[in-house]
């Protein structure tokens, strides 16, 4: 079957751990060039980027911002069009969770969930899409989460802005389809990953006591 992934441009955010990390690995090993955002880079990134990017014979660049900054934001996704390459790609991944009662959280952590999970997914989005627009074609994938479908105590925060992504993706994917771009959402969940080190031993049994396979996903499957 044809790899229609080699040769293609990806934006990627949240490549630094995670699930953003094996996206990253999957698609450079499909033959794709990746933009990598992350919020900081080290050493050890730049080697697994230089890495990859002799093997599979893709380039592979660093794009470092920060989701709560909205500035840097858009002069980061500004210097990645000013290359004038094809942008066939975004994958919306990075997100942050922070979960407690209402009654204990201070609202400026809600703002702050949504500024990352839901404001910054559509700044990349608007940013982004007018290079899509223009070249008539390209894919976006929002990174929603099962969070946003269930009800979860606790949950209220990281949820309600994965629920608000996720309906913004239906909504953009028709908004958007006249152009011959597609828009879409994956909502995984219980990954192992760092967001889910928060846990206790126990909220973890509970959580994969819900799933039907009775275990969590490892980042590789969602990417």
């Amino acid at each position: 079957m044809e790899n229609k992934l080699i040769g293609k441009n990806a934006i990627i955010t949240g490549t630094s751990r995670g699930i953003g990390r094996a996206t990253l690995k999957l698609f450079a090993e499909n033959g794709v060039n990746i933009w990598a955002c992350c919020r900081t880079i080290n050493t050890e990134d730049e080697e697994l980027f230089s890495n990859l990017a002799e093997e599979f014979g893709v380039w592979i660049k660093p794009v470092c911002f920060d989701l709560r900054d909205e500035d840097s934001i858009n002069t980061s996704v500004k210097s990645i069009i000013k290359e004038k390459r094809p942008i066939d790609i975004l994958v919306n991944n990075a997100a942050v969770s922070y979960g407690t009662a209402l009654s204990m959280m201070p609202v400026a952590k809600i703002k702050e969930l949504f500024n990352v999970n839901y404001f910054a997914q559509l700044q990349l989005i608007q940013l982004v899409s007018k290079v899509m627009m223009r070249q008539k074609k390209g894919v976006i994938i929002n990174m929603g989460s099962v969070s946003g479908i269930e009800v979860y105590p606790g949950n209220l925060a990281y949820g309600s802005s994965k629920a608000a992504l996720m309906y913004a993706t239906k909504l953009l994917a028709k908004e958007y389809a006249p152009y011959g771009i597609r828009i879409n959402a994956v909502a995984p969940g219980t990954v192992h990953t760092d967001m889910d080190s928060a846990r206790t031993k126990e909220q973890m049994k509970e959580v994969i006591d819900r799933t039907a396979l009775k275990r969590g996903a490892d980042p590789k499957e969602i990417a």
